[in-house]
């Protein structure tokens, strides 16, 4: 595959899942603390259900392209190595503290620390989606 479509298909998966982080950072997430705490069991119940099929196939497929890139793309100097490190950061973060601050949610219920605890440890996974957007951007302006 020629570089500026391998580049193209990492911008458009990463631009997916920059978008989906920053409804999930503004809108969602924050959301969490309105829902009653009565039904906030069913509640983040259906969340995770329903944001996996949303979030997880483009999550390991942007990592495959991610890797892909690093290692077809000599060209591309330390990027190729920074966007791939951001995934591995955004993987990192997702599995080491959303997780088990969704654990925490899905085993005890209505829980505002946690539930801050989420929100302000999902600026991490926002912000690294965002740089690398820019980055994945900023490369395929320059090979074109």
């Amino acid at each position: 595959m020629k570089l500026p479509h391998l580049l193209l298909l990492n911008l458009a998966v990463a631009a997916y899942l920059t978008g989906l982080i920053w409804t999930v950072q503004l809108v969602h997430y924050p959301g969490f603390a309105y829902v009653a705490p009565e039904k906030f069991g069913a509640f983040h119940e259906h969340h995770t259900r329903t944001m996996s099929w949303v979030v997880l196939a483009p999550m390991v497929l942007e990592l495959g392209l991610a890797g892909w890139l690093a290692g077809a793309a000599p060209e591309l100097g330390a990027a190729r190595w920074g966007q791939l490190a951001l995934v591995l950061l955004i993987w990192a973060v997702t599995f080491l503290i959303s997780v088990p601050f969704h654990n925490r949610l899905g085993t005890h219920g209505y829980d505002y620390v946690a539930i801050d605890g989420l929100v302000r440890t999902n600026w991490l996974r926002t912000v690294a989606w965002t740089i690398r957007s820019g980055l994945l951007g900023w490369l395929l302006w320059k090979v074109l």
